[in-house]
């Protein structure tokens, strides 16, 4: 099970977020409250999401540039952010390795019809279908 530490961790930490997180119910909160900017460019750092990826699950181009001047993002945003920072720390956890998790992310998966997982992450309906094939495999269901 992913804690609320290793989201808050790949979030930037409560420097990047802004306040003192320690659970998910403060994950909530901040989420409704919009996550600051800041924590896209932490996840851009970490090269955990890239460019083209964040323009398709959080925001266009051109929305997150208003975003950016407001410097918060919206609460879908954020959850959006939020959703992606917990596959990450859940496939980490699986595999071991940021590294292999992001690479597996990425890669076509037969469990899922061919589609990335990354790709399924637009919506929590698609996060949830890959979560659930991360606990698969973690207990030596899938492969």
């Amino acid at each position: 099970m992913i804690s609320a530490a290793q989201v808050i961790a790949l979030l930037g930490g409560e420097k990047t977020v802004g306040r003192t997180l320690s659970s998910d119910l403060d994950i909530a909160r901040l989420v409704r409250d919009g996550l600051p900017v800041d924590v896209i460019d932490h996840l851009l750092e970490l090269q955990a999401i890239s460019q083209a990826e964040l323009d398709r699950i959080v925001a266009p181009p051109k929305v997150m540039a208003e975003r950016r001047r407001k410097n918060r993002l919206t609460p879908e945003q954020s959850g959006r952010v939020v959703r992606i920072a917990r596959v990450i720390a859940d496939a980490t956890e699986t595999f071991r390795s940021r590294e292999k998790a992001l690479t597996w992310l990425r890669r076509p998966s037969r469990a899922l019809e061919d589609e990335a997982p990354f790709d399924l992450l637009d919506t929590e309906e698609g996060a949830r279908l890959v979560e659930h094939l991360l606990g698969r495999i973690a207990h030596g269901l899938a492969a």
